[in-house]
């Protein structure tokens, strides 16, 4: 059944993703920082853009947000302005941010004292992943609200699972990144040790890549590492925010993350390299760099 859906923030991730919602027959209204890229959004799809998260809420089944960080998902939901003032009781907000569990806690909470859903919803699959239609999702809220916004969210996802309580979605996100993590320093290791001992490191990939050894990282990343090439994908910078995430709450739960620390500080050595915006898989480029 059409719905009418605000969405807030349309970056690489939340531009293809409403853009899914568009296709679909929903009625999409559309908020960005950067009003020029909503406008953008508008000549690409089928929806309105709107001044403020307020004015896009307004009159919506369902606000989906996909912002930056736990500092900016407050701005567009909290104020006169904020998404949350727009709402009406009965309809649910949906946060697509890579947050904290905290955040997803508290605007859970704001959210039931206004009569309003609320469910944590990080995202993986990466730009592709959003293009493509075909994200993993894991949620964190009640069962029936759970239900209410899993046939919407499945316009752009071939995976939605509920992990549990607002913030389990959070939580389930973080142990994404801290096993990506790990992954794509094993693999940048074996990518660069097979070119110290004279091997083709696309022959070996070939030879490994179906055994126990393979990864989503080794078989979408092999071939732009072996190139040097890292100028686009999951950036550096988003990837440490989201591992200072993860390490925040390991501190506070008590788990042991050494080699997610340790991946954190080799991502914050290709940050002083200027790799910022690289792909994550320019982890490589660092251990390059030591060997020369």
């Amino acid at each position: 059944m059409a719905q009418t859906i605000a969405f807030i923030g349309l970056g690489v991730m939340g531009f293809p993703m409403a853009g899914h919602l568009a296709a679909a027959g929903h009625t999409v209204r559309v908020y960005n920082r950067t009003a020029a890229k909503a406008e953008r959004w508008c000549e690409t799809y089928t929806g309105t853009a709107h001044a403020t998260p307020r004015e896009a809420a307004q009159g919506a089944d369902l606000v989906m947000a996909c912002v930056g960080n736990d500092d900016d998902l407050r701005s567009v939901v909290y104020g006169d302005d904020g998404a949350f003032a727009g709402m009406a009781a009965g309809s649910v907000f949906v946060d697509h941010t890579t947050a904290s569990a905290d955040v997803a806690r508290e605007l859970a909470a704001h959210a039931q004292q206004a009569g309003i859903g609320f469910i944590d919803a990080p995202v993986s699959g990466g730009q592709a992943g959003a293009q493509n239609g075909v994200l993993s999702v894991m949620c964190g809220g009640p069962q029936p609200v759970f239900d209410r916004v899993k046939p919407v969210i499945q316009c752009y996802a071939k995976s939605v699972l509920l992990m549990g309580d607002s913030g389990a979605g959070q939580l389930t996100k973080m142990v994404n990144q801290i096993c990506i993590a790990g992954l794509v320093q094993g693999l940048a290791e074996g990518i660069h040790f097979a070119a110290q001992a004279g091997l083709d490191p696309r022959a070996v990939i070939g030879a490994i890549s179906k055994g126990a050894a393979q990864s989503w990282q080794m078989e979408n990343r092999y071939e732009t590492m072996a190139d040097g090439e890292y100028d686009f994908g999951f950036a550096v910078d988003w990837m440490r925010k989201d591992l200072d995430i993860a390490l925040a709450e390991a501190r506070r739960n008590g788990a042991q993350l050494p080699v997610t620390a340790l991946v954190d500080q080799f991502y914050a050595d290709v940050q002083a390299m200027g790799g910022g915006r690289w792909d994550t898989s320019s982890l490589l480029a660092r251990l390059q760099r030591d060997a020369q």
